[in-house]
């Protein structure tokens, strides 16, 4: 990829990391990286107005490869807007019926796109030059009425299928996700709760930090624990909301410095504790 189109890229994965950290609610999270990614579209579609491609094949490869990663983004987290603001008030029945209609209608898009999305999913490149190249479309090649109403100086015949595709993938990772929430939340609801709750006062970045490091060395049931047990776990023992903890430790990972900034704190003021005992 283009280094300036990586570099683009790869502040707007920052940018929504941040928001993913900071921000708890799964609405306000939504309207924050629209926000965001609308501003970085609409600088990538400066910077191409003014581009003139050197061949076929690189129009080719920013429609198909480059473009849809911005676009997936706006389409997931349009989407998961939706989902969440749609979502019924009601009892653990009606919330996970309410997710399986949601699952069903990716199914939908995927049976109805079938011929292209193998096309995609096979790396096949025969079409790419009536798919991805402006300009260059066939009616009888299966045409969304939104290609019509969009720019067309910035869009193609399939750019948006493959957003489209990359943006359902997530959404059928999300929507998993949410109908296990919903079973396992009942499950502690049912369960006895201690008698004294404990409330996490740190920071949300500084826990999943300990969860992984516990999990890493295996400390609980022998090693045998999943690591999304000893998450739910932790958000009812802590009353803590982890949200989305496992992007939360990639970015923990990919720290330039001190990628084991709560551990090393630790490490430090059990040790000042035992230096200043008196015995």
């Amino acid at each position: 990829m283009n280094v300036r189109f990586r570099e683009i890229i790869g502040n707007l994965n920052e940018q929504l990391n941040f928001i993913n950290l900071e921000i708890d609610d799964p609405i306000e999270q939504c309207e924050k990286s629209i926000e965001i990614i609308v501003l970085t579209v609409e600088n990538l579609k400066t910077q191409i107005s003014k581009k003139k491609f050197k061949s076929q094949e690189e129009e080719i490869k920013f429609f198909k490869e480059i473009k849809p990663q911005f676009t997936s983004k706006l389409i997931y987290y349009n989407k998961i807007y939706k989902i969440e603001t749609k979502k019924p008030r009601g009892g653990r029945r009606v919330v996970k019926k309410y997710y399986r209609e949601e699952l069903q209608k990716l199914k939908r898009f995927f049976d109805y796109e079938l011929e292209f999305y193998k096309y995609y999913r096979t790396g096949s490149t025969y079409l790419d030059y009536k798919y991805f190249v402006r300009g260059n479309f066939d009616i009888k090649l299966s045409l969304d009425s939104l290609y019509f109403e969009s720019d067309l100086s910035f869009a193609t015949l399939h750019s948006y299928k493959v957003a489209k595709i990359m943006a359902n993938d997530l959404l059928e990772v999300f929507i998993e996700n949410k109908l296990q929430e919903t079973s396992n939340n009942y499950r502690q609801k049912s369960q006895r709760k201690p008698n004294s709750a404990l409330t996490w006062t740190g920071s949300k970045v500084a826990l999943i930090e300990l969860l992984y490091a516990l999990h890493s060395q295996g400390v609980f049931n022998n090693g045998a624990t999943d690591l999304k047990d000893i998450a739910l776990y932790f958000e009812s023992v802590f009353n803590i909301n982890l949200g989305q903890y496992r992007r939360t430790f990639l970015e923990i990972r990919i720290r330039k410095t001190n990628r084991t900034k709560f551990i090393n704190s630790l490490k430090e003021s059990l040790v000042k504790r035992m230096d200043d005992t008196d015995f």
